[in-house]
């Protein structure tokens, strides 16, 4: 073959229409969890500069397990998650 990557970009857009066929029921949730996810990042993004601008020290760090957690409960995700960095210096 001259430019195996084409096969390779063949084979990836047709297990991405797999992919998609197989989630398509699961779409709504999946558009559900990342948009929790990113909000949830924004909001702990805005939280962190209004806890740092009132003089406190503990803020909660933006990294995968804390997008995963907004992702999975939301609100209370977020709610949690500074809680158990309030609880950490107690």
């Amino acid at each position: 073959m001259e430019h195996p990557e084409n096969l390779l970009w063949l084979l990836a857009v047709a297990a991405l229409l797999l992919l998609i066929s197989f989630l398509g029921k699961k779409a709504e949730w999946l558009l559900n969890f990342a948009l929790r996810g990113i909000m949830g990042t924004i909001a702990i993004y805005f939280i962190n500069m209004g806890v740092t601008f009132l003089g406190f020290t503990t803020v909660v760090g933006i990294n995968a397990v804390s997008i995963l957690t907004t992702g999975i409960l939301g609100i209370p995700g977020i709610v949690m998650l500074y809680g158990l960095s309030i609880y950490e210096i107690l």
